[in-house]
């Protein structure tokens, strides 16, 4: 079950001990390389897979991992690979649907030292990081912040101040970024491309901040979720074009299903025009909790129509962990 080391950033953007004021190697050995296994009946097996591997970082001395959380839900087997290529099972302890953090416990003793959280907030523009994943520097970028911004994801996700990275590392999900006095500022959770003056794409890796876990670890180390009411999930997938949200899709099984289509463009939510995708996603959070009916203007076929959308808590669609 052990993940495969054989791959290697390009040298040059390979992060140097000599160039940090903490131990590098230390630092990086507390990320590990993470697979899971999700049954193909899982909710999101069609879009996610059956089987993923991404990192998590070590935050805990008894094992306890940080990772994204799409790595993990509803894994019915997680294996852990560590730089000396010792590996491990593990099982989920939590996922939070709000910030995208998922949680780990290695089943067994790692060993390693954990890697310290730090504070979002020195991850200012110009800052230098590293974008740190499993197996050492060789499969690590020397990267710094390059922008700290709102971001709205098409799976009804959005976060205040994500934070972006250059140049981006290719196995993005679960990295670790590390700042400049050694500690966790955040975790990675996908590759974008930013357009150039030229029209050229740059690739970006977008960051959860680490300050968004503070608040809630323990309450997903107790309860395995932060205790709070759920958001409303109609289970839709949604882009703008030409300033315009557009319907990309909906889930088979979710709310939306039978009332919106792909193509619909949404027009206003509960009577609020909406402007923009984070705009449509806050809209439909605004009304209330997960269970509120969701009332939507959107043009289909070039015709006005009103929608009422049921929603749903989307954890209740999931399958629970398998615990070991």
């Amino acid at each position: 079950m052990a993940v495969s080391f054989d791959w290697r950033v390009p040298p040059e953007i390979a992060p140097q001990p000599a160039d940090y004021d903490f131990d590098l190697d230390t630092a990086l050995n507390a990320v590990v390389a993470m697979r899971s296994v999700v049954p193909a009946d899982a909710f999101t097996a069609d879009i996610l897979g059956t089987e993923r591997t991404g990192n998590g970082v070590i935050i805990r001395d008894d094992g306890l991992i940080l990772t994204i959380g799409y790595l993990i839900t509803e894994a019915q087997e997680i294996w852990l690979t560590l730089a000396d290529g010792r590996t491990f099972a593990a099982t989920p302890i939590g996922y939070d649907q709000e910030t995208g953090f998922g949680l780990v416990q290695a089943l067994g003793r790692l060993d390693v030292p954990a890697l310290p959280l730090g504070d979002a907030a020195d991850a200012v523009p110009g800052t230098e990081v590293v974008a740190a994943g499993a197996g050492g520097r060789s499969h690590s970028v020397a990267a710094r912040v390059i922008a700290r911004q709102e971001f709205a994801g098409y799976w009804e996700y959005v976060l205040d101040e994500a934070i972006f990275t250059a140049p981006a590392h290719p196995f993005w999900g679960g990295t670790g970024l590390i700042g400049p006095d050694g500690r966790l500022l955040g975790i990675g959770s996908l590759q974008l491309e930013q357009a150039t003056e030229t029209g050229e794409g740059v690739p970006l890796n977008m960051y959860v901040p680490i300050d968004l876990l503070k608040p809630i670890l323990d309450d997903l180390l107790t309860i395995g979720q932060p205790n709070r009411p759920p958001r409303p999930w109609l289970g839709l997938y949604a882009t703008e074009v030409d300033d315009r949200v557009v319907i990309a899709g909906v889930a088979g099984k979710g709310p939306a299903a039978r009332a919106l289509k792909e193509g619909d463009v949404v027009l206003s939510v509960g009577g609020m025009r909406v402007t923009g995708l984070a705009g449509l996603f806050r809209k439909v959070w605004s009304l209330g909790n997960a269970g509120v009916t969701v009332p939507m203007t959107v043009n289909r076929d070039g015709r006005s129509m009103d929608v009422s959308v049921p929603s749903a808590d989307r954890n209740r669609f999931l399958k629970g962990p398998s615990l070991h």
